[in-house]
């Protein structure tokens, strides 16, 4: 091959649509150095010799090892490092340090390689993401009818130990005047394991359907049969995607970072940062105290929800009259957190079935009401 590093990347796609090459190009020598899934090996060749496929935009990454969704990022917020909860989850690359190798792939390994993982993670009972606020109709939930958590049945599926932790009830709804310097919380779904299910590339989500009309050829996808675990599962996160807006309340699903990033744009603008929970280290406390600093973050916000699937997908919400707080937390541990919660101002439309008003004993619409957010949950605010 010729000298030079690479400095840009762009994907050949075959007339079949499948993924035929990836394409690196070193600039001012008019040639394209490919790896072809189908033979293994990595070749230099004119860009005549490509002519009859579909070229992506090349994208000039300007250093070694940037990846399609960094480059993205970077053209959308030039001045805003990607934030770490985004850059953990970005599609794997095939071979560590090899930044065009991934894109060489076919789709059909992408699929395999997250249907394998996904299996993986509910190889055992999965303790379930606590989704309520996707929902403000009915929160789906797993409490006893105090609200107050079920601990015999979560420890059976191994979600609780037997320490100091457990003596506590877990910190569900609140009233907003509980938000406050000196509050004890206990929150198993900050310091529960991180969920890392990544992203699909851009090109293969928008390649698989994402439809409950549709479900069948989802599932014939990702190699998957129905009334499996995964299956369920999948199904539940489509229809959660597809469940109409409540009053107030505006609505979305992303799966790639590219539509996460969009979205989320066309809904706040560009001037905006995400936000994540953070935790100083791991840890299996989960009882805290609130610590001063807290900041109100602002009511344009933007919350995304992590749901299961093979790959990650984002319901994303915005309702109306709710604001954002970060938290500083400090543990029985001396684990420190920034966690996030948000209080909703206007309960009105929500189901009186949601689980917030039988743990508060209130009626929609009365007081403001207040929930942390689980771990994986990320908010997009305003600067």
């Amino acid at each position: 091959m010729d000298g030079g590093g690479i400095e840009g990347w762009g994907v050949i796609w075959a007339p079949d649509g499948a993924v035929r090459w990836l394409a690196s190009v070193r600039r001012g020598n008019g040639r394209v150095v490919m790896l072809d899934p189908q033979e293994p090996e990595i070749r230099s060749v004119g860009v005549a010799g490509v002519a009859s496929f579909s070229v992506d935009i090349i994208v000039f990454a300007g250093s070694h090892g940037a990846v399609p969704e960094e480059v993205y990022w970077k053209s959308v917020f030039p001045n805003n490092p990607m934030p770490k909860a985004l850059k953990d989850i970005l599609p794997p690359l095939v071979n560590s340090g090899d930044a065009y190798s991934d894109r060489g792939i076919d789709i059909r390994y992408y699929v395999r390689m997250y249907t394998d993982t996904f299996k993986q993670l509910n190889a055992a009972i999965k303790p379930r993401r606590n989704h309520g606020d996707c929902d403000p109709r009915l929160y789906e939930h797993e409490y006893s009818r105090d609200g107050m958590t079920n601990r015999d049945e979560l420890r059976s599926q191994g979600k609780y130990g037997d320490g100091e932790s457990n003596k506590e009830s877990e910190t569900t709804f609140f009233l907003q005047r509980d938000l406050r310097i000196g509050k004890l919380v206990n929150l198993p779904s900050l310091v529960a394991t991180s969920d890392e299910t990544a992203f699909l590339p851009d090109r293969v989500a928008k390649a698989i359907p994402f439809s409950s009309d549709k479900f069948s050829e989802i599932l014939n996808s990702f190699s998957l049969k129905p009334q499996t675990r995964e299956a369920n599962l999948m199904d539940e996160t489509i229809r959660g995607c597809e469940r109409a807006a409540i009053n107030g309340e505006e609505k979305f699903c992303a799966s790639s970072l590219e539509s996460f990033t969009d979205l989320s744009v066309t809904k706040l603008g560009k001037r905006i940062q995400l936000l994540s929970n953070e935790l100083s280290k791991e840890t299996n406390n989960t009882l805290f105290t609130i610590a001063r600093g807290m900041q109100n973050m602002g009511e344009n916000e933007l919350v995304c929800h992590k749901m299961e699937y093979p790959g990650a997908v984002f319901l994303c919400h915005s309702i109306d009259k709710t604001t954002v707080y970060k938290v500083p937390l400090v543990g029985r541990d001396g684990t420190s957190a920034n966690a996030l919660a948000v209080c909703h101002k206007d309960t009105s439309s929500w189901s009186p079935k949601h689980m917030a008003f039988q743990v508060l004993k209130v009626k929609p619409g009365t007081v403001t009401i207040c929930h942390f957010l689980t771990r994986d949950t990320l908010v997009w605010v305003s600067n």
